[in-house]
């Protein structure tokens, strides 16, 4: 039983390190800015296409599955807030937060993995450079830059998504749209929905970052860790979303 526990504690023990080192490398110098910026355009600009197309479309998906239920009860003047507060407490963090995990925490372990595996790390460390500090702390800083600001504009673009359906199908004017679904949210609304990005971006690139910096087997081993990646770090989404919307309930 002993021998079972070993290993996930000892993972455990070396993501902690991970995170601990990467977080305190945040405040000490070098800052590897032309890193920082690299990676806020290849996660920010580059993720905003699926980004926008997955927020429009949540957001006339949602519009378009209480179309019905808002017609029997003669209630589509509502159609508007149920939009904005679904996509903003839960639909535009976690979906935003999921697609960056696909795309880039599988990115993160492959780029790094593939240096660990052709030995260019330890060259790194040889050379007296901190590879978690030039490889995993900008990394991390712009994730936890541009989710946030990815989860906005997706937010945004479901908004519009959510009215376009209302206009065309339930004959709603801009103003019996949009008001309410201003209306209806609160600073708890808002807090909520730019927190759950910000914790989800730390994840994301603290467990793409940790598991490509412990990639071994060659190629096999770079497939694997990418896949571990992922889907660790859409676990961890699922599990710290649950927790994070229990501590607002209650606020």
């Amino acid at each position: 039983m002993l021998d079972l526990l070993k290993t996930p504690v000892l993972a455990l023990q070396d993501f902690c390190v991970l995170c601990g080192r990467a977080l305190r490398n945040i405040v000490r110098r070098p800052h590897y800015f032309d890193d920082i910026f690299l990676q806020m355009d290849i996660i920010g600009f580059g993720s905003l296409p699926i980004v926008i197309l997955t927020g429009f479309f949540s957001g006339a998906v949602i519009g378009l599955q209480m179309t019905r239920a808002l017609q029997t009860y003669g209630a589509t003047g509502q159609i508007g807030p149920i939009v904005a507060v679904t996509l903003v407490r839960e639909l535009g963090p976690v979906l935003s937060s999921l697609l960056i995990a696909g795309r880039n925490a599988s990115g993160m372990a492959s780029e790094i993995g593939s240096m660990k595996v052709t030995e260019q790390i330890d060259a790194m460390r040889a050379l007296g450079t901190d590879p978690i500090q030039k490889l995993i702390t900008p990394r991390v800083i712009a994730t936890t830059v541009t989710l946030p600001m990815l989860t906005i504009i997706a937010d945004f673009v479901g908004l519009v998504g959510g009215f376009i359906v209302a206009y065309y199908l339930l004959n709603l004017t801009a103003g019996q749209y949009w008001t309410p679904a201003y209306q209806i949210l609160e600073w708890n609304d808002i807090a909520q929905g730019l927190l759950k990005p910000f914790v989800f971006a730390l994840v994301i690139s603290l467990v793409g970052c940790f598991y490509g910096i412990r990639t071994t087997g060659g190629t096999q081993g770079v497939g694997r860790a990418t896949t571990q990646a992922v889907v660790v770090a859409s676990v961890w989404i699922f599990i710290l979303n649950l927790f994070i919307t229990r501590i607002f309930v209650n606020v």
